[in-house]
């Protein structure tokens, strides 16, 4: 899971608010709220949503409310829609310069304002300062790395086998798209989609995570003011995600569905784009399998462990939701996890030197606690951590957890949260064996010096990813996507911008004829 769909959403439809900014920050918190837009943007103009009703975004580490922002209703949703869908043929039409420009300055923007987009969403999402830091610098890079695609879109002229005609194959925009993004990486998750869209031509509807829209309005203002033009990004935020995006699945004038977040909303909503036969890309849920070998260096895969695991506050679908060691290695190993967590801070996202933010929501708080309690039950033993903090905010401890039984929820299901659960296994047959054991596949990482046995897993692991001897795999040139149920299509990459393309072909007759 990536967050969409799954628990209840920190947030609350509300009549409107005389001032937007209700909670109380430091003066630098305010300000940046301050100039953060409050409205829904379609065809180009910030507007209320149309019954006036508003959505509250709270801060997951004092659970105040950090701004009440416009409600979008069905009829919104509808207008957006109808704007993208006006705006689709001339937008197609723009030369594949313009819009490289338009990603290449919007990328020049969201690096200048990084500060701006990694504090909003460290106060909106909780992550620490430092990881917000790397998600805009991640994030950004789709901007650039597609503007660098955007006029390489080509097709292809040959001669037909028999010689009697000629063959041409060309590349169009798919038309409009609708977005939902989730809540945990709220800059990351918009822009590998939207970036694609744009040097592709199409137009779009973003629906951003109820809990996390304040980064994709701004960054939505950021695009007007690199020139984006009207209705070619219109975005709605909204408390009642499935009346909303329904009627837009439903309806004709759509060509194309992208969604991040859990496989059983991703399922809905492939089964909901069969009627309209729309292009769909899913990136669902993850189970990921973290190996280490007996033959690996302990210090590099500790270190890959961390990552992988605690990397997004653990709210990741790329984390290491099963931690499998070489039963030889997995007491020194263990020992060393934990003495390194030891070191982890866990407070407000904004705190200098925080490793570990608050979670979420209540929600995912809770089913994270859920998950361990379950675990401990049925014979696991907590080393580090096991609780949620008692006080304001959605906190729970960096944990890590031995002796989990074959079976155990925590192992079949994404944890989402700061827990790591250690197996172990006797030999590579065993451990390839418990890693596909899942419906699951996304992703896995793997820790050994030997180099065959890396190759052996990268082509026995059921996972559209692999990170060898490394804790992390996400880049902006490299197709993200997995395989099984963790979803349709790839992200980022050569193979990105063929998500929004259709090929078509035109055959003409034998000029000699």
């Amino acid at each position: 899971m990536s967050g969409v769909g799954g628990g209840a959403a920190s947030s609350t439809a509300r009549p409107a608010s005389p001032s937007p900014v209700i909670g109380g920050q430091s003066d630098a918190e305010r300000e940046l709220l301050a100039r953060v837009p409050t409205g829904l943007l379609i065809a180009g103009e910030w507007r209320d949503s149309s019954t006036g009703r508003r959505l509250e975004v709270l801060d997951p580490s004092t659970e105040q409310v950090l701004l009440s922002i416009a409600d979008a209703t069905v009829d919104d949703g509808d207008a957006a829609l109808a704007a993208a869908h006006a705006a689709q043929r001339d937008w197609g039409r723009t030369a594949p310069r313009e819009r490289a420009e338009i990603l290449r300055r919007a990328f020049e923007a969201v690096t200048a304002r990084a500060d701006d987009f990694a504090l909003l969403m460290t106060l909106e999402m909780g992550k620490p300062l430092a990881e917000s830091r790397g998600e805009v610098a991640y994030g950004a890079e789709f901007l650039r790395w597609f503007s660098e695609e955007t006029a390489r879109i080509s097709g292809r002229f040959a001669t037909a086998p028999d010689g009697r005609s000629r063959l041409m194959v060309t590349k169009r925009p798919v038309g409009p798209s609708l977005f939902i993004t989730p809540w945990n990486f709220p800059l990351a998750m918009a822009t590998r989609k939207i970036a694609p869209a744009i040097a592709a031509g199409c137009t779009m509807v973003l629906k951003p995570a109820a809990q996390t829209p304040l980064t994709a309005l701004l960054f939505a203002q950021v695009l007007q003011e690199a020139g984006l033009p009207a209705g070619v990004l219109n975005v709605v935020p909204t408390s009642t995600a499935g009346a909303v995006t329904a009627p837009l699945i439903a309806d004709s004038r759509l060509r194309k569905l992208s969604f991040t977040g859990s496989t059983e909303v991703g399922r809905r909503l492939i089964a909901a784009a069969a009627d309209q036969v729309l292009r769909v890309s899913m990136e669902l849920g993850g189970n990921a399998p973290l190996l280490v070998f007996e033959d690996a260096d302990l210090d590099r895969a500790v270190e890959g462990a961390l990552l992988a695991k605690f990397r997004n506050n653990g709210e990741a679908c790329t984390a290491a939701n099963r931690i499998l060691v070489h039963e030889s290695v997995a007491p020194e190993f263990t020992a060393r996890l934990v003495e390194r967590m030891r070191e982890f801070t866990l407070a407000r996202g904004t705190e200098p030197g925080t490793r570990i933010g608050p979670l979420v929501d209540a929600a995912t708080r809770d089913k994270v606690a859920e998950l361990v309690a379950e675990a401990e039950a049925e014979g696991a033993a907590v080393a580090i951590g096991g609780r949620a903090r008692d006080g304001a905010g959605f906190y729970y401890e960096p944990t890590v957890l031995t002796g989990v039984p074959a079976g155990a929820r925590i192992l079949r299901e994404e944890i989402f949260g700061p827990v790591a659960p250690v197996q172990t296994f006797a030999d590579e047959a065993e451990a390839i064996a418990l890693a596909n054991d899942t419906e699951f596949g996304l992703v896995a990482y793997a820790f050994t010096r030997d180099l065959n046995r890396g190759l052996r897993l990268a082509e026995e692991l059921e996972v559209g990813m692999f990170g060898l001897n490394t804790g992390i795999v996400s880049n902006p040139a490299a197709p993200f996507g997995g395989v099984k149920q963790s979803g349709l299509g790839r992200e980022g990459g050569f193979e990105g911008i063929d998500e929004y393309l259709e090929t078509r072909y035109i055959g003409i007759a034998d000029p000699y004829a």
